[in-house]
């Protein structure tokens, strides 16, 4: 017998998440992901000047304001045909960076693991050490997190002046130039943040961790909350829950002068390919939203007032070539060919996502220590762009939760088209056209729903796995 269930919301910050599950013996079946609350920031952006966009992209979102505004700082750069000032970019990337790797501290300590610390798995070896370290509000290792958090934000605070919807980053570069002093301070916030790393997260050097190359190098980890983890997602069995599509892409992370610290590919079938940009389509099928299936240099958010019974979400349906993609930091990382990374790409669940993360926070902090380094404080940070009254542009870029695309047109010096495609967008679309789910919607299929459960716990980890943000889904 088949039984409906409607469990939501799931986010603890970020915005409104349900999702409608058919349960049988005890099972998922099939899932449905609704983004219930649709808020426009793409219509709000038709007939503003171009650089608005610096202003209005950035407060989609309170957790990932830097990552759009750098989406829309790229866009209105290709419109110009310019590129930002060399430091600029760095500078620019250094601010993104800090926010990325704060929203995976963020997301694994307040969003993950707190999950773990709840009645149903009490008795379990590792639950009273849990509840220790992760209970909301009183967890040692979470007022340790937010803490370090804190600390390490005043970076962004210094070259930002205020987080979020900092307007720093422009077209031409940044508005606040470091000087040897700044740099100074800088490093020392980030050597602050290393030794929290290396003290809670992973108990050892970040090295150590960046090292692994396999599964069962992780797996003999067993030091810091890192260990933590991997003690209690083998005991759960998380390696084998929430599957994904097995398709992993990333438009690759912070662009400067020398390339992007993290590529750009699709991987698929144990090889990495260039993504094409030109095969992207949001599928409205199942999306309250009317017109038809489009690039989003050619699409429209244009709501579906009358809310026709066949569609279930807000949110489109992003397909590449017509296929779903899994995107995030377990992307980034498979397609910047790290090879524990890769290994985890055959695992492809809740373990092999969380795994991905602090992988990235390993990575991200020796790449922004390295970042840091080549600033030179003597060169310019910005340059002058002059923007045309008509034309079009992309900015491709990697927030937290994966790409993130921001494709604009101008014609008589406004805004004619803004369309975005966000990380929760791809990774939490309805189905499309033909039927196929959206990752998340598929990864749920054959999760444990045990009796008596309303919010069930497997189905909590599959989806906090991917970290949704619905507010920024929903643009």
């Amino acid at each position: 017998m088949t039984k409906t269930l409607l469990v939501g919301p799931f986010n603890r910050v970020e915005g409104d998440l349900e999702i409608r599950l058919e349960v049988a013996d005890g099972r998922v079946t099939a899932a449905y992901a609704n983004s219930p609350m649709f808020r426009g920031f793409e219509r709000m952006m038709i007939g503003k000047g171009p650089e608005d966009a610096l202003t209005i992209t950035p407060r989609i979102c309170g957790i990932c304001s830097i990552s759009q505004s750098a989406a829309a700082a790229l866009a209105l750069a290709d419109l110009a045909g310019a590129e930002m000032a060399p430091e600029g970019a760095r500078v620019a990337a250094l601010l993104h960076g800090v926010e990325n790797l704060l929203d995976h501290l963020t997301h694994f300590y307040l969003f993950f693991m707190p999950d773990f610390a709840r009645s149903g798995y009490a008795g379990r070896a590792w639950h009273e050490r849990v509840q220790a370290r992760f209970l909301a509000g009183q967890g040692s290792g979470t007022r340790a997190a937010v803490a370090a958090r804190a600390e390490l934000f005043h970076v962004v605070g210094l070259l930002g002046g205020k987080w979020p919807h900092t307007l720093a980053i422009q077209t031409g570069g940044v508005t606040r130039a470091p000087s040897v002093r700044d740099k100074a301070r800088i490093g020392a916030w980030l050597a602050g943040f290393r030794r929290f790393l290396e003290r809670e997260v992973f108990g050892a050097p970040l090295e150590a961790f960046d090292t692994l190359a396999d599964v069962a190098g992780l797996e003999r980890w067993s030091t810091g909350d890192a260990g933590l983890f991997l003690e209690a997602a083998q005991d759960t069995g998380l390696a084998g829950l929430g599957r994904g599509p097995g398709r992993y892409m990333s438009f690759g992370a912070y662009p400067v002068p020398e390339g992007r610290l993290f590529r750009r590919g699709m991987w698929q079938d144990g090889a990495v390919g260039p993504v094409d940009e030109t095969a992207i389509v949001e599928d409205l099928s199942h999306a309250w939203m009317l017109g038809e299936a489009a690039h989003p240099s050619a699409g429209e958010t244009r709501p579906d007032a009358a809310m026709r019974a066949d569609a279930y979400s807000w949110c489109k349906a992003p397909r590449l070539g017509g296929e779903t993609v899994e995107v995030g930091a377990l992307a980034r990382q498979i397609v910047d060919g790290h090879p524990l990374a890769v290994a985890l790409a055959g695992e492809g669940g809740v373990r092999a996502r969380v795994a991905g993360r602090l992988l990235e926070i390993a990575r991200t902090q020796i790449a922004l220590e390295g970042l840091l380094a080549g600033i030179a404080p003597e060169k310019p940070f910005m340059t002058d762009v002059a923007l045309p009254r008509d034309g079009s542009g992309v900015g491709l870029v990697e927030a937290a939760r994966g790409s993130l695309g921001h494709w604009l047109s101008v014609a008589g010096g406004r805004i004619s088209s803004y369309q975005i495609v966000a990380p929760t967008t791809w990774n939490f679309s309805p189905r499309d056209g033909g039927g196929v789910p959206g990752p998340v919607e598929a990864a749920l299929v054959g999760a444990e729903v045990l009796e008596g459960e309303d919010t069930p716990l497997a189905v909590q980890h599959v989806v906090r796995s991917f970290d949704p943000c619905m507010v920024c889904t929903v643009h």
